[in-house]
């Protein structure tokens, strides 16, 4: 049974980077909504308690039970989690005198405290808290304060329960990383085995378990989810995982035939599907970003389940759902809004009668390109920067037709290869060109053109949540401005967009 670290979430914007930290030290931990704590089994060695943005005096602030936690299991509460620990058993929370927010210096009183060892007399922590604990129970005892906040970490006596009002999960909180290890390691006992050959050895037992002989469908893209989770399914199961990859005819030039070709090298079964004429006819005339986008994604559905119905005795599609997304419809506050259903083949298995399975549902996106390395998945896919569901349906500003599908690959590459041939692309998130509804004068020698303006972007990033736009060169952004000028018919200017996101999205549709 693989042990676990349980972090209960009360709304945090910071509770998926504790789980994040946790797992770099090699150790398995799980995000559950404070008001849906899981059977507490002998796989759990310890609970810590995230931040949240509410106020333990507010109203409605989330209260959680612990009865079966705390006293029993190891137990952190970070910022609201301390606070919440002070103020329901005995102690007073106040709203701060001061601004307590950014850096600060933390002052250890009480050295040999497990949960301080090894950690600096002073040490830089990082403080976002507008409320201040301003009395312990009796039975509490201070570890360490900063200049502000005298009750900067506590400690139970009596119990192995710990509060802090900092947060030991962000760069800033100089040896926050050794705070964790401390409490997961020291403290709690985790063996640090959680790595990506020991996930890769127990999701593949689990998986030949779970699917036995039974046939297996999956939608393949290209990308870093559904090329790892196809390659944990075929050391499962083998020959009874079938991939489908479809070309909407909106993927990058050639790049339908070089991602069959790098399929067939990692010994996967992969029927490609060339239905490029069937979604232009239904793009035609089509100018809405939203109606695009829906008339791209059913049209998905309906070419991979007609090809999926041509299999025999299919129980099971198999998807590369990873964890951020698990989490999001799981979250303490509900699921998001809009979900987008080109991004994943909704619908398909009820309509199917199948059975879902997504070998992934348990990683973050730097976990799930660490296990593609152990089974030995070229970086070419590992590396790829992500590219939208609708593909460049929606790099295509008004209505997609195929002469500008063939003006946007080929400017395209041209951005894409240079970015390669000039060292950058490993340093950019995600990078595209987007060809613009514009017209405008130019001259090609002697003669006047009138043609059409792509915008170039570029944006670091580390989940697409936020992005920052990126200041490439300006010997490259000349360079590629003359290429695609001079060799794609129908550009005669290019622009580079320097807007960051908020307030812009990354894509412009």
């Amino acid at each position: 049974m693989q042990e676990k670290i349980l972090i209960l979430d009360f709304g945090s914007q910071y509770t998926q980077l504790i789980a994040r930290r946790v797992r770099e030290l090699n150790v398995y931990c799980e995000i559950h909504p404070f008001n849906k704590i899981p059977v507490l089994d002998n796989s759990i060695k310890g609970v810590i308690l995230s931040g949240s943005p509410y106020s333990v005096r507010d109203e409605k602030a989330p209260q959680v039970d612990l009865s079966q936690i705390k006293g029993k299991l190891p137990l952190l509460g970070v910022c609201y989690g301390a606070q919440y620990l002070s103020h329901y058993f005995g102690g007073e929370v106040a709203p701060s005198n001061s601004r307590e927010y950014g850096r600060a210096m933390l002052s250890v009183l009480d050295s040999s405290d497990p949960l301080l060892n090894g950690i600096p007399s002073s040490t830089q922590v990082w403080m976002s808290h507008g409320d201040t604990i301003v009395r312990i129970p009796s039975h509490y005892k201070i570890i360490a304060s900063t200049e502000d906040v005298k009750v900067a970490a506590y400690r139970i006596e009596g119990e192995e329960s710990w509060g802090i009002q900092f947060h030991p999960e962000v760069y800033h909180s100089t040896d926050g990383t050794q705070l964790l290890k401390n409490f997961v390691v020291g403290i709690c006992g985790c063996a640090q085995d959680w790595t990506p050959a020991s996930f890769v050895d127990a999701t593949v037992a689990e998986l030949r378990v779970k699917l036995g002989q039974d046939k297996v469908i999956l939608a393949l893209s290209g990308g870093v989810d559904s090329s790892v989770a196809a390659m944990l399914l075929h050391k499962a199961v083998g020959e009874q995982l079938t991939c489908i990859f479809v070309d909407m005819g909106l993927l990058r030039k050639d790049e339908f035939s070089s991602v069959l070709e790098s399929y067939k090298h990692m010994g996967l079964n992969v029927i490609g599907v060339n239905a490029s004429e069937k979604f232009l006819a239904e793009l035609k005339g089509v100018t809405d970003p939203e109606r695009k986008r829906k008339i791209i994604g059913k049209g998905f559905i309906d070419v991979f389940e007609s090809e999926a119905q041509k299999l025999t005795d299919v129980k099971w599609l198999a998807q590369g759902t990873i964890y951020p997304d698990v989490i999001e419809s799981t979250s303490v506050n509900g699921p998001s809004a809009t979900i987008k259903s080109h991004h994943n083949v909704g619908g398909l298995p009820e309509k199917m009668n199948l059975r879902i399975v997504e070998p992934l549902r348990l990683l973050f996106k730097d976990e799930v390109r660490r296990v593609g390395r152990q089974l030995n998945i070229s970086n070419d896919i590992l590396g790829r920067h992500p590219f939208p569901g609708p593909g460049l349906g929606i790099r295509i500003l008004g209505e997609v037709t195929a002469e500008k599908v063939r003006i946007l690959q080929e400017a395209d590459k041209i951005f894409i290869d240079g970015l390669k041939e000039f060292g950058l692309y490993d340093k950019v998130w995600q990078a595209g060109v987007i060809l613009l509804p514009v017209q405008s004068v130019g001259v090609m020698g002697d003669e006047r053109t009138y043609e059409s303006c792509v915008a170039l972007r570029a944006v670091t990033s580390t989940d697409g949540m936020t992005a920052d736009w990126v200041h490439l060169p300006y010997e490259f952004l000349a360079k590629m401005s003359n290429d695609i000028i001079n060799k794609v018919r129908g550009i005669n200017r290019v622009v580079y967009d320097i807007s960051s996101k908020p307030p812009a999205t990354i894509e412009w549709e």
